[in-house]
């Protein structure tokens, strides 16, 4: 087993805000890598002011938000202004002793500074330079910022998503800000495993666009190959029926029948043999032309028994089935609890704190929380000592200068 993680040596410096950046970024952390995140002295990330739900502090004063706390773990916190020539200096004596720059600005801000993509590598040669914007840096969209419920409208998403006779509706999350996130992470270690043979760095041009449009996955394909528009299903599939939430006497539970052996199966256990025989409902294919006839049949079914007792009785013939949980009920799950989806810290000013784990599973070289999500420049006096060797006297002329 590797004691520390697999990115250990690997410094990032994180110039991200509000969610698909640090998610980014908080991903890489986890796995041992030294995130550095920098802020705005006095305001930071937005996201510290996106509450209620705020941590209590012990104080008295407002706590850090729950929004905070969920994506920017295992980083430690510089304040800077970027918008002086001092603090641009100080970046970029950080980015020569960095392997990774992340940054979310409007395209084309870090040019402005006088960073663009050959600067930066000639600071640091074999940097790796991620970008993400709303819309990329190419296209007639790439000034405009990007805002997730804008981009799952623009991408597709909420044109199948809702009941299909109301209104589109967006994630309840914000898939589009956490898959950016989570490509990003993995172009970068794509990155950093080519800098390795190579010792090249690379420019990667993320979009929350792209993400969404990608996400589409096999509805964006069955359009492709078929030219036919999506449409809502609810919860239902657009390629299997059954597959969606059903009523059963006491409340509503998720059941899927993903192939017809599957299908055969319930029917033999629900003593309904003309289910399997009868035209309209033996194949997939029968099923999906006969969708409101199967889920009318369905729920007629299911209302004599509760919940529990038919997923109980699919579990017993290799059914899929689920309960419709509610995060109080997610985190109390056994599953949940033994893959230890839940986590505690210790933080400076709440106490300790719940998060959500890593899904990171690496039984060979587990991930750390290491350092809690950081209060707004926690460690700005020890990153510029320890990394840039400033002086007590120098960083309290910068912090008098409103630099950091």
């Amino acid at each position: 087993m590797i004691a520390n993680g697999l990115l250990t040596g690997i410094r990032v410096i994180d110039l991200t805000r509000v969610l698909a950046g640090p998610y980014c970024t908080m991903m890489l952390g986890d796995l041992g890598a030294e995130v550095i995140k920098i802020e705005m002295p006095g305001r930071g990330d937005d996201t510290r002011q996106w509450g209620p739900p705020f941590t209590a502090a012990e104080d008295g004063r407002q706590g850090e938000s729950a929004y905070f706390l969920a994506a920017n773990r295992n980083k430690r916190s510089l304040t800077l202004n970027l918008k002086s020539k001092k603090g641009v200096n100080i970046l970029k004596d950080l980015i020569r002793q960095g392997d990774v720059l992340v940054e979310n600005f409007l395209a084309g801000t870090m040019a402005k500074w006088g960073l663009d993509d050959d600067t930066l590598q000639q600071l640091r040669p074999g940097l790796i330079y991620c970008t993400i914007t709303g819309y990329g840096y190419t296209g007639p969209h790439k000034d405009r910022p990007g805002y997730d419920f804008m981009v799952q409208a623009l991408g597709g998403f909420m044109s199948v998503t809702g009941p299909a006779e109301g209104q589109p509706v967006r994630a309840g999350v914000a898939i589009a800000d956490l898959a950016t996130g989570m490509f990003a992470s993995s172009a970068i270690l794509a990155a950093l495993f080519a800098r390795e043979r190579t010792g090249q760095g690379q420019r990667i041009d993320m979009a929350l666009l792209d993400s969404q449009v990608a996400l589409m996955s096999y509805v964006a394909s069955n359009y492709l190959v078929s030219g036919e528009l999506p449409g809502r299903f609810g919860n239902g599939h657009p390629n299997i029926v059954p597959y969606q939430e059903f009523t059963a006497r006491d409340q509503q539970f998720a059941f899927a029948c993903g192939n017809d052996g599957q299908w055969t199966r319930f029917c033999t256990a629900v003593a309904c043999p003309e289910w399997i025989s009868d035209e309209r409902f033996a194949t997939n294919a029968a099923r999906l032309a006969n969708r409101e006839q199967v889920i009318i049949m369905l729920n007629d079914l299911f209302a004599t028994r509760d919940a529990a007792d038919w997923m109980t009785l699919c579990d017993e013939i290799g059914i899929p089935t689920a309960p419709i949980n509610n995060m109080a009920q997610v985190f109390q799950h056994e599953q949940v609890q033994a893959r230890q989806m839940q986590m505690a810290m210790s933080h400076p000013t709440a106490g300790t704190i719940s998060l959500v784990n890593s899904p990171l599973k690496i039984p060979t070289a587990p991930t750390q929380a290491r350092y809690p999500p950081p209060l707004l420049g926690e460690h700005t006096d020890e990153i510029l000592q320890t990394f840039l060797g400033y002086d007590k006297t120098t960083i309290n002329a910068l912090r008098k200068e409103g630099v950091i």
